[in-house]
């Protein structure tokens, strides 16, 4: 889609290289070094695929008692079908004592945030994901889980376009349990959107090519 838009705006396509995302790169070597490295699974009795996970902190939400009120009656409610897992953001834990909201219901794990790590951990292990984060949402995609975008829009339109993603903007609880319905256990079409989990050896090697340079011990 990056490529695409820069031709639209008449970039020269000898300037344009696909190279992949960096974002890719880390979340690949990252999980690995989760699954030794972090223990949140264990810490929350928990097995693999048999939770949704769930993060909310944008300012569209957390400003708005009317989208957060829906939000958190929607976690209750799927909680009821699933246990839910939600690391809960400063930000968003401050809106929900100022708005007198109650996270409480049997099924519904509400901790701490945690680190990045333990962050990778649970979303490759979790069923689903509902999220408003942009980040999350490309994560979702890297570990090939379906994702419930709790927004009106996104940025990653190509998620959408191709059944990973899905928009639910929290104006009711019907219209975003109905999408994690359609969501849950979906399987989006295979795609190399973000490269192969080597963006950034790629992106060395177009700075090595654009200096006039072939190989990196030419570089002082």
């Amino acid at each position: 889609a990056a490529v695409q838009n820069l031709l639209r705006e008449g970039i020269n396509p000898a300037h344009i290289h696909f190279v992949g995302d960096v974002m890719y790169d880390a979340a690949l070597y990252y999980r690995e070094r989760s699954k030794t490295r972090s223990t949140i699974l264990h810490r929350l009795s928990l097995t693999g695929e048999e939770y949704a996970l769930v993060t909310v902190h944008r300012a569209e939400n957390t400003d708005s008692p009317q989208r957060l009120s829906v939000i958190v009656e929607s976690l209750k409610r799927l909680a009821q079908q699933i246990p839910v897992v939600f690391p809960l953001h400063p930000r968003t834990r401050n809106a929900l004592h100022l708005y007198g909201l109650t996270l409480e219901g049997q099924g519904l794990r509400v901790i701490e945030a945690v680190g990045y790590l333990d962050m990778i951990q649970l979303e490759s292990s979790a069923s689903i994901i509902l999220t408003d984060s942009g980040g999350v949402q490309k994560e979702a995609f890297f570990y090939r889980k379906p994702c419930v975008t709790l927004r009106d829009e996104t940025e990653w339109v190509e998620l959408v376009e191709l059944g990973w993603n899905c928009l639910a903007p929290p104006v009711s609880v019907e219209r975003i349990l109905e999408a994690v319905d359609r969501m849950y256990g979906k399987q989006g079409q295979v795609a190399s959107l973000y490269g192969e989990g080597q963006a950034g050896q790629a992106i060395v090697q177009v700075l090595l090519e654009t200096a006039g340079l072939q190989e990196m011990s030419q570089v002082r």
